[in-house]
């Protein structure tokens, strides 16, 4: 399409049934979303106002569902693409070059015609953009340039994974455009995951790129991480009459790297006292039946959090088996009982550094207090500080969202929906 016909085809309603697969059925979401591209519209033309020719793209952020800090213990995961995403209005050309320009921040720009990691750039959003073209290289496609306009709404620092979507998003634009979109969304998972570690610098796992690149909700085990196996779970939450709601507490970030890897260190310890390299590879009822002997050689909250690991790799089945049955009500008492297991066991609702500052565990309150029989709630994500996340009747989630909002600031609560795509084309019919 050219520039006219995205400004004319959004203001008509000619995207209006992609737009209701990607952000819900609502007519809020779906006038919020043209408003959305219609501004990263205008931001493009400012960038390259003499384009012909442009393509519209979209990559989710994601939501943990169930299995909280089981993954680097290569368990059980279940996860969702959400409504929150990066949206980037592109222009191809055959310049050997791209040039991507995010809302608020200086124009990354980085030449196809040198691939190599740069020590210089790592951390960086054009340390993403090079590794994931150099690994397209590797695969034998030939990358051209593009110009790009990104507007997102994924939360940064939220657990929803803001540099996932971006890394899913660079990765579905070459991949559409210069691979026929043969590349499947498992493989484009572990590409952004490649340009992650080896260009950005930083050792993250595979979930998140998987479930933005995969969309719905994702089932994921990591036995083999380099292989994990990935099944689509098939459930309309939305239909099923239930958001997902995020809960921004604002708790800080800040220093919080050693309570995170503590979680998996000392998962890891007991594994390793029990003679594996994993809490997956070891034996629950001999773990439970060595207790005495592991306590000369493990702390009781090491043991704790593997017994957190056991429960929880297990819940994460049970919930995605729950979701492809559809039975709700068993879905939201699992979830519960994470939410349980997390505060007593994992012991990630707050940092022991501060532990008078508990705005998870005060939201928490709220929410059970708000829901009563209704839903389900626990932490989000890494824990610590930051988000919770709560399964609401829709009827009820606009007064969840201001009782949540009256505590915690306007704007910190999120009412989400599940979508079921993760890296989009958006086209002017749609697909």
């Amino acid at each position: 399409m050219n520039f006219y016909d995205l400004i004319n085809g959004i203001s008509n309603g000619a995207f209006d049934e992609q737009l209701r697969m990607l952000y819900g059925n609502s007519e809020k979401a779906v006038l919020r979303a043209r408003a959305r591209y219609l501004s990263a519209a205008e931001g493009f033309s400012r960038l390259c106002p003499e384009c012909g020719e442009i393509h519209v793209y979209s990559a989710s952020g994601r939501t943990e569902v169930g299995g909280n800090h089981t993954d680097h213990q290569h368990g059980c995961v279940l996860a969702a693409a959400v409504s929150l995403d990066i949206i980037a209005i592109v222009a191809f050309h055959d310049e050997g070059v791209i040039r991507v320009t995010s809302e608020g921040y200086p124009q990354n720009v980085v030449s196809l015609d040198d691939l190599d990691v740069k020590e210089e750039e790592k951390g960086t959003s054009a340390a993403l953009i090079r590794g994931i073209a150099a690994k397209f290289k590797d695969m034998g496609v030939e990358t051209g340039g593009f110009d790009a306009y990104m507007t997102s709404d994924v939360l940064s620092g939220s657990g929803l994974s803001s540099s996932a979507a971006f890394e899913v998003l660079i990765a579905a634009i070459i991949n559409e455009q210069y691979n026929g979109g043969r590349t499947e969304p498992a493989e484009l998972a572990k590409i952004s995951q490649y340009a992650e570690n080896v260009y950005f610098g930083k050792a993250s796992g595979l979930m998140d790129q998987t479930v933005c690149a995969a969309g719905g909700f994702v089932a994921i085990d990591f036995a083999e991480p380099d292989k994990p196996q990935i099944t689509n779970v098939d459930f309309d939450f939305e239909k099923a009459g239930y958001s997902v709601c995020i809960t921004d507490t604002k708790g800080s970030h800040a220093d919080l790297s050693d309570e995170y890897s503590a979680v998996s260190a000392e998962m890891k310890h007991v594994a390793e006292a029990m003679g594996c390299g994993y809490l997956r590879e070891a034996d629950e009822e001999e773990f439970y039946e060595k207790l005495p002997k592991l306590r000369e050689k493990c702390t009781d909250r090491e043991l704790l959090r593997a017994a957190h690991f056991f429960d929880e790799n297990r819940r994460a089945v049970e919930e995605a088996q729950a979701l492809a049955e559809g039975d709700t009500e068993r879905f939201f008492e699992l979830v519960n009982q994470s939410g349980t297991s997390s505060a007593e066991l994992l012991q990630n609702l707050y940092s022991n550094k501060d532990p008078q500052c508990q705005q998870i565990p005060l939201a928490i309150m709220l929410s059970k207090r708000f829901l009563g029989e209704s839903g389900a709630v626990r932490v989000h994500g890494g824990g610590f500080a930051g988000t919770i996340q709560a399964f609401v009747p829709t009827y009820l989630a606009a007064d969840y969202a201001a009782e949540m909002e009256r505590v915690f600031g306007e704007g910190s609560c999120y009412v989400l929906t599940v979508r079921p795509v993760g890296g989009y084309e958006l086209t002017m019919l749609s697909r």
